[in-house]
């Protein structure tokens, strides 16, 4: 299916796989049980995995509670959603007034269509939150953004119908998958240099320890025979980190477009990391 099959992904997200889907689910194990997603993010592999009928049961989960609030009220009353986001006008002070109100105060459809509405008219598309937690990024200079596909989010709101929405920490994998099961991790990249290190989508950033810890869950799930996917930048430390049996490392090629130097714009080598071989 092309970009505009429904269900895909209803936020831009700093990372997205879309444009890896193809690679990522042709290195698939050829048969899996529960689907497990730590870091959802936007969500493509699972829309890609869904839209081919390859889902049978899913358990997604991210520490950020605003994305999760997010997903949750997309599953559970999209329609009060939609009718939030089409009473949303396209303008710069409305944009600074939403993004001023602290979500914990708005109702779930209230904070998913504010999550919603300053992602998608947010400059280039990020989520990005300062140390207090605080959404900190400014008006996007887009003409006509696309905030209420109605379409798609009632497609969303479909597929993640017997779909598990759970905010927690990447490490819930260990305690929820199962033999038989898959993983698929795609946690913030570790930087290629000290300027390139974007881990802002929580307050708390993501450190070299938690990618530390992320492998050693890897290795616990390995020894529990669940299949483990993961995404990562082929940076020297993640190369390391997974270096040593069972896993297997390949390179792909992805473009990346958040940037705010466009030089610096365009084809990525990055990492896929798999126990299993393919």
């Amino acid at each position: 299916m092309g970009d505009s099959a429904v269900p895909r992904p209803f936020l831009k997200w700093a990372g997205g796989k879309t444009q890896l889907v193809n690679e990522l689910t042709r290195r698939l194990p050829v048969d899996f049980g529960d689907y497990h997603e730590p870091f959802i993010g936007g969500g493509a592999l699972f829309f890609a995995l869904f839209r081919a009928g390859k889902i049978r049961k899913a358990i997604l989960s991210d520490v950020n509670a605003e994305l999760i609030d997010t997903y949750t009220a997309i599953r559970d009353c999209v329609a009060q959603v939609i009718r939030h986001l089409v009473q949303f006008p396209h303008a710069k002070d409305f944009y600074y007034q939403l993004r001023a109100q602290n979500p914990a105060d708005l109702d779930l459809s209230m904070r998913a269509a504010r999550m919603i509405y300053l992602n998608k008219t947010g400059y280039n598309g990020l989520y990005r939150v300062n140390r207090r937690g605080e959404f900190n990024v400014p008006f996007g200079s887009y003409k006509s953004p696309q905030y209420c596909d109605e379409e798609n989010l009632h497609a969303v709101s479909h597929a993640l119908r017997q779909v598990e929405i759970v905010c927690a920490l990447f490490d819930v994998a260990q305690t929820r998958a199962h033999a038989g099961d898959l993983v698929y991790f795609d946690p913030p990249y570790a930087p290629l240099s000290p300027t390139s290190n974007f881990t802002a989508y929580h307050a708390n950033g993501f450190s070299p320890k938690d990618q530390e810890k992320l492998r050693d869950v890897c290795v616990e799930l390995t020894r529990r025979k669940v299949s483990v996917m993961l995404s990562n930048s082929n940076a020297k430390s993640i190369r390391a980190l997974y270096a040593s049996s069972p896993f297997v490392v390949s390179e792909v090629q992805a473009n990346r477009a958040i940037n705010c130097r466009g030089a610096q714009r365009g084809k990525l080598t990055e990492l896929i990391v798999m126990n299993y071989s393919k």
